[in-house]
């Protein structure tokens, strides 16, 4: 008789956050994510202790889908930022360091967790409203009568990955083709609703990337037999297709526990042929030039069809299925090319990542500026209204103004230091006191400068130190001042390079970061089941 072992109460642990190991985690995870933030971000290898696939990258979707996170917080942060990157692709890493920064601050406050959470909704409510307003001086339309804005928002995602392998030359030459990828998918004969067609990435590794390229319709793998035997055929006309998929291998498929009747002396095998044969005999009829199945065609089928002249491929999978059934629509093959498959494998996921961006641009046809400008832009924006005009913030909820000081400090440093990610080798950031924007400088810079020697163009490209600007160091304690919003009519001139992020992917970043860092904050309670 088997002994049947007590069944044991389950763990329930208060306020999680004032635990020193719940802290410690949080800090190693905003560590590592930190790490990896930006183009000069560090990569990361990520594998089994007891071997296997080996992943080296430095993007959120990678990164967080191979870490095993236990603690339940931490599961909120991570399972709120992979859903947002499984809908938007791109500010991953931006969403989850946010929210980390702004816990961390938020426990050093000394508020109540509920005065927090009032606040950041507020101040939230406040970011949103400005970046989606006209009055944005962090945002420029997306005009898609030219490729100019385009090409930066692809060339500013290939930059952020680092572990794609990608020299500037490489860089150029994929986002132009992620371009034309993306324009191929748009139907030339648009009414009110428009609905995209799809790029296939198809892999060809161990090619130099200059060799990639971008193909209109499907390609699909064939056998040099066959493709010997297609070549002679000429035809004025499209060729007449045939998609199947089920099996047409004349298998029969497990009857469960039902009864399968037969005649006396009946072949199954042979039935089922039968069946295949006059399958052929009817699509020759019909003048099908290609048949196409996803799973086995069997071999008398398939030499059936070879006599007539039609040609049989079979094991085209299920990925191609969707596409292959809407070939009508507008369909491309991007063939991509790497030096080995880790590169490969990254540069596939960054891909996809720019198509969905571009994807998301036609809804909402406007670009943040990128390289830290927006986030100490909107710092210094934020500072300036909870300072000279916070009854535009407040409303009676039961907060004074001193706690939206607080609150609102705690906010813009989270953001600040989001911005000083971006520096990975110990340089020295910056910020102008006119617009609001990130510049860097190298370390070790003597203690007084000429800063304008010393600074070429701040993080996004934008403005250029010549002009006649005024800086103090990040996180430092200057006057708030409201930044300008004048954008330079050469921002979208031909010779321009601007580092650009996805507005609708951002903003969505934003509203995860704080509301995740709400939840968590709020958390009380942590029951655990040990059974």
């Amino acid at each position: 008789m088997s002994r049947l072992e007590a069944k044991k109460p389950s763990l329930c642990k208060s306020e999680p956050l004032t635990s020193d190991t719940v802290r410690a985690t949080l800090s190693v995870l905003k560590g590592v994510l930190t790490s990896c933030y930006g183009p000069s971000g560090r990569l990361k290898q990520l594998h089994n202790g007891l071997g296997g696939y080996v992943c080296t990258t430095s993007q959120s979707s990678a990164l967080l889908s191979n870490l095993s996170v236990t603690h339940p917080t931490l599961k909120i942060l991570t399972t709120s930022v992979q859903n947002h990157v499984s809908c938007f692709s791109d500010c991953g890493l931006f969403t989850a360091i946010l929210c980390c920064n702004l816990i961390e601050n938020a426990q050093k406050t000394d508020l109540t967790p509920t005065t927090v959470i009032k606040l950041n909704k507020h101040l939230l409510s406040l970011c949103t409203n400005y970046l989606k307003s006209e009055a944005c001086g962090c945002r420029i339309s997306v005009d898609f009568s030219s490729t100019q804005i385009l090409l930066c928002l692809v060339r500013s995602i290939l930059r952020s990955k680092p572990a794609c392998m990608l020299i500037r030359k490489e860089v150029d030459h994929i986002s132009a083709l992620i371009l034309r990828a993306f324009l191929l998918t748009i139907p030339e004969n648009t009414e009110d609703h428009i609905i995209l067609g799809k790029s296939i990435i198809v892999p060809l590794k161990g090619q130099k990337v200059t060799d990639s390229t971008v193909l209109p319709g499907i390609l699909i793998e064939m056998s040099e037999v066959q493709l010997m035997r297609m070549l002679p055929i000429k035809k004025s006309s499209a060729l007449k297709v045939a998609l199947f998929c089920t099996s047409l291998s004349g298998d029969f498929s497990d009857t469960g526990e039902g009864t399968l009747v037969v005649s006396y002396r009946m072949s199954l095998e042979n039935a089922a042929l039968d069946q295949l044969l006059n399958l052929g005999r009817q699509l020759i009829s019909d003048h099908v030039d290609l048949v196409l199945c996803q799973k086995v065609i069997h071999p008398s089928l398939k030499q059936f069809l070879s006599i007539h002249h039609v040609i049989a491929i079979d094991r085209v999978g299920v990925a191609l299925m969707e596409p292959l059934s809407k070939v009508t629509a507008t369909i491309c093959s991007l063939l991509l090319c790497n030096r080995n498959d880790t590169a490969w494998d990254e540069l596939k996921l960054t891909c996809q990542a720019a198509l969905h961006v571009l994807q998301l641009t036609i809804k909402e046809p406007w670009a943040l500026l990128g390289g830290g400008c927006t986030e100490t832009h909107l710092a210094a924006f934020i500072r300036y209204k909870a300072r000279n005009e916070p009854e535009s913030i407040l409303t009676d909820d039961g907060c004074t103004q001193a706690e939206l000081q607080l609150v609102a400090e705690a906010f813009c440093s989270a953001l600040l230091s989001l911005a000083g990610s971006l520096e990975h080798d110990g340089g020295e950031i910056v910020t102008d006191i006119k617009y609001g924007h990130f510049w860097s400088v190298q370390g070790d810079c003597p203690s007084v400068v000429n800063w304008p020697d010393l600074l070429s163009r701040c993080g996004c490209g934008l403005y250029s130190s010549q002009e006649e600007l005024s800086w103090s160091f990040l996180q430092s304690s200057c006057h708030p001042f409201a930044p300008q919003s004048c954008l330079p009519h050469e921002t979208v001139g031909p010779a321009s390079n601007l580092t650009l992020d996805c507005l609708t992917a951002k903003l969505s970043g934003l509203q995860v970061a704080v509301e995740t860092a709400n939840l968590i904050l709020d958390l009380s309670y942590v029951i655990e089941d040990k059974n």
